[in-house]
């Protein structure tokens, strides 16, 4: 039999569904009553993996240089959607274009580092870590997650795609970090027909529920269950549901995932997707073209759908560098230094943010015009998911002040 003794006994041994630091502070155990989701801010972050060119994705197309560089990949003045009187977006994103009418996108140009690094697992690793000399080996986000104000639920990180946890999700002290994979991975089988399943599954989440006295471990594991079986069954129920992923891209399908988890409530603070393909080294033009669609119809239609829940909601994009100033002759561009980030949302002072890095030294990675990513994660720890920047960056940082949330 399934029973409450045998399911703490798995979970406290490491459970596959909740990863637990090795001690459990009493402040979180207190912290984990609350099993009722609230009204916190919500982070999505879209990871575009391969080193987006921010150059064609934030044009500066009344740059003659941006031109001469770049004979075949250039986009015109005529062919841009004009920002401002230097720079516009890709045409592929236009379905973007009412959000930033409606003041509800920033574009962050030229966010970098110092002496970048061009290898693919490096860079991102600096990214996934806040960590330019590599020696942490715990995440941006779950560092944080310990610190995020609010009354979620007991899943506050949660990755949806295929393949290993982010390391930007690692090292959550006593919180909880899920990644979605496939619906087999969340469900709670409990042996004999489905009927008695059912009545099983009810007796177990009736007996976690249970009271018990004090504030011990076993307290706080069986809150945790509680809070990790409920969100497994909504997982189980809206990757069953065939609306959620019948049609649509990769990234869309995620999207569409993450806004019926917030709209159920499921309490989750920062969502994890990815958008793979940007390793545009030949014919860049059409595969760019086709990424940028993507995201952009994607993020239109996640914030549409979201309804009255966007306002609480903020999506950000990055890519673990840029590419080249001067295309190849493969018609591609080759690794870069910094790129450009998208803040997407109701709740984002639109506009475009800090000025375009000079072509003549964007190779080189110079940062006198450009804007540290560590200011970039401060603005939004401190200003969006109210933790503390100084604990989670070991050091303090300087706002982005266009990127606070609206008063």
């Amino acid at each position: 039999m399934f029973t409450r003794r045998r399911f703490l006994s798995e979970a406290l041994r490491g459970s596959s569904l909740v990863a637990l630091g090795c001690a459990v502070p009493h402040f979180i155990a207190r912290t984990a009553e609350a099993a009722v989701p609230g009204k916190d801010n919500i982070l999505v972050v879209v990871e575009l993996a391969g080193g987006n060119d921010g150059i064609n994705t934030v044009v500066p197309y009344a740059d003659d240089l941006y031109h001469k560089a770049r004979p075949t990949l250039r986009l015109t003045r005529e062919a841009v959607i004009r920002l401002d009187d230097h720079v516009g977006l890709h045409p592929a994103l236009s379905a973007l274009r009412p959000m930033w009418e409606a003041g509800h996108l920033a574009v962050v140009q030229g966010v970098g580092y110092p002496n970048p690094d061009r290898s693919h697992f490096e860079a991102m690793d600096i990214w996934h870590s806040a960590d330019p000399r590599r020696q942490i080996r715990t995440g941006w986000l779950g560092r944080g997650a310990a610190g995020f104000r609010g009354e979620g639920g007991g899943v506050p990180l949660l990755h949806v795609g295929a393949g290993n946890m982010p390391l930007a999700l690692a090292g959550s002290a006593g919180g909880v970090a899920l990644s979605v994979n496939d619906r087999n991975s969340f469900r709670l089988t409990i042996t004999g027909g489905k009927a008695s399943e059912q009545a099983a599954r009810r007796r177990l989440l009736k007996d976690l529920s249970a009271p018990t006295p004090g504030d011990d471990l076993e307290s706080f594991v069986r809150r945790r269950s509680v809070q990790t079986l409920t969100a497994v069954e909504t997982l189980r129920e809206l990757l069953d549901g065939r609306d959620a992923t019948r049609y649509g891209t990769a990234l869309a399908k995620k999207l569409r995932l993450v806004a019926g988890l917030i709209a159920r409530g499921f309490g989750t603070r920062v969502f994890y997707v990815t958008l793979e393909g940007f390793d545009t080294h030949a014919d860049q033009a059409p595969a760019h073209a086709r990424l940028l669609t993507e995201l952009g119809e994607a993020v239109a239609e996640f914030f549409t759908s979201l309804g009255g829940d966007g306002k609480r909601v903020r999506l950000m994009t990055f890519s673990e560098f840029g590419r080249r100033v001067d295309e190849n002759g493969s018609r591609g561009t080759d690794h870069g230094a910094a790129s450009c980030l998208l803040h997407a949302g109701p709740s984002v002072r639109g506009g475009v943010v800090g000025k375009h890095p000079s072509l003549k030294d964007l190779d080189v990675g110079d940062l006198k015009h450009h804007t540290d990513f560590r200011r970039v994660y401060a603005t939004l720890l401190d200003g969006w998911l109210g933790c503390d920047s100084r604990a989670v960056l070991g050091a303090k940082w300087e706002h982005v002040k266009e990127l606070l949330p609206k008063a």
